[in-house]
């Protein structure tokens, strides 16, 4: 992974997230939370498909909250 990439979006608990990237280094049974203030399993940020990516929508609280930072 790049080290300028600091944050990934993952298709977990009804939406496509943007989590921090240190989300994807937690312990699998740990609780993340997106941008959004959505939090998931660690584990679920793993073994994706593409089917998973497809069907769900972008949040669009993570889309603004990571516009806004810049």
């Amino acid at each position: 992974m790049s080290d300028y990439l600091t944050y990934v979006w993952r298709p977990v608990t009804g939406g496509r997230h943007a989590f921090p990237i240190a989300a994807t280094k937690a312990p699998q049974e740990e609780q993340v939370k997106a941008f959004c203030g959505a939090e998931a399993n660690a584990a679920e940020l793993h073994d994706r498909s593409e089917v998973d990516w497809i069907r769900e929508d972008t949040c669009m609280r993570c889309w603004h909250t990571l516009t806004t930072r810049l």
